[in-house]
């Protein structure tokens, strides 16, 4: 007897259960049964959506790359010739103008070199003037005896002897010459050496100043010729460097505006364009290298900074835009549903899609005017009724102008 009477409780619980879930589920049943209908429905039930205002604005296609920044030019100081470093006349971040010295080498080896060469050049003078000398004797030796010849007082031997000898004269004379000149141009040679001991920073383009950013060596060190001795290097402008895809690649152009962020200065933008895209692809990434010139009249952005850079790949001036929360995809087909102007019903329109960023869409089609469907599309269909969440109600904001290029 107890155990029928557990069993018929048992039953009028569970026949509870089954009532109060029909229950819930009549109206939801309802819905979906009379959820969307096409145009010809009789009968339909307003259904719940939220709206956003189709707008005409300017659009644009952004991306974003992790890069660096790296000096617009370096220049290595090397002297041309070895040396004790005797002194060095700037040190790291001191401007350096250009053509300036920056170092002095122990010269004493080549101021004696100067003086041994100016030496050599005055004895190949005195041995010039001799040859000139002894040239001039048998010339005039060589007018005597012709004229005894004519006469038929000198002989034929005594003759050819006497201009054998004026040859031989006018030869050493010639040798005279070229040795003068050779101990000149050995003596320039020497004070060009001599001049190489004041080690200049004479770099060609960019601007007349620049930064010193490294220092290899320090006084009293010997250098030998062409070793690097410090980097001089140019940082206004600045080039960022970054490295983007195939994807990407194609729509990155000369000149396109690009902001960027560093770590250094949290919460400030500095702008520059785009004006150097590699031709090639590194075989290891696949990527491309593009520069980025960034003005940098403060010297504030440092070369090897970590950056974030923006690059402005497409823009349009005016299009229509729309909520990328708005686009639906039915039929293998995209659009929007837009509402009517007396906010009871709403219309498919289908449109083709472009630029979409920041959660805002490009679109183009017709009937794109009023307000469109931004939540609740998988319940209606064309000609569907609706009413509208208006506390849900939104309105994109306008798209902003790219920040100027200061």
């Amino acid at each position: 007897m107890k155990s029928g009477k557990w069993k018929w409780v048992i039953f009028v619980i569970l026949l509870l259960i089954g009532i109060a879930a029909g229950v819930k589920w009549f109206p939801f049943k309802g819905l979906v049964d009379r959820g969307p209908q096409g145009r010809g429905s009789k009968t339909q039930m307003a259904l719940p959506v939220e709206v956003a205002q189709i707008q005409q604005g300017p659009i644009s296609s952004k991306r974003s790359f992790s890069g660096a920044l790296e000096a617009l030019s370096e220049f290595v100081v090397a002297p041309k010739v070895s040396g004790r470093v005797e002194r060095l006349l700037v040190n790291q971040s001191d401007r350096v103008k250009r053509g300036q010295v920056v170092a002095e080498l122990d010269n004493a080896e080549y101021v004696q070199a100067v003086a041994q060469a100016q030496a050599d050049l005055v004895v190949a003078r005195a041995n010039l003037a001799l040859a000139r000398s002894e040239l001039e004797t048998s010339t005039r030796e060589f007018e005597r005896t012709q004229k005894l010849l004519k006469r038929g007082i000198a002989s034929d031997s005594e003759f050819d002897k006497i201009r054998a000898d004026k040859l031989a004269k006018q030869a050493q004379l010639q040798v005279a010459q070229a040795k003068v000149t050779k101990a000149e141009s050995s003596l320039e040679t020497e004070k060009i050496r001599l001049g190489y001991t004041k080690v200049t920073a004479n770099w060609s383009g960019g601007n007349d100043t620049r930064l010193v950013a490294e220092r290899y060596l320090d006084e009293g060190q010997t250098v030998t010729a062409n070793e690097p001795l410090m980097l001089i290097v140019e940082i206004d402008p600045i080039v960022g460097v970054v490295y983007v895809t195939e994807k990407d690649y194609a729509r990155l152009r000369h000149g396109r505006v690009v902001s960027l962020s560093t770590d250094a200065y949290p919460g400030e933008m500095f702008y520059g364009r785009v004006d150097r895209i590699a031709p090639v692809f590194r075989k290891s990434t696949r990527q491309a290298r593009a520069e980025m010139t960034i003005e940098n009249p403060g010297h504030r952005l440092k070369p090897g900074m970590f950056i974030r850079a923006t690059v402005v790949l497409e823009r349009v001036p005016r299009t229509t835009i729309v909520p990328e929360a708005a686009l639906v995809t039915r039929d293998d087909r995209t659009g929007v549903f837009v509402v009517t102007e007396d906010g009871q019903t709403v219309g498919w329109r289908e449109v083709k899609v472009g630029i979409q960023e920041g959660g805002l869409a490009q679109v183009a089609g017709e009937g794109l005017s009023g307000r469109v469907v931004t939540m609740g599309q998988h319940l209606i269909d064309d000609g569907s009724a609706i009413t509208i969440a208006r506390s849900d109600e939104r309105k994109i904001a306008s798209p902003q102008e790219e920040a100027p290029i200061p």
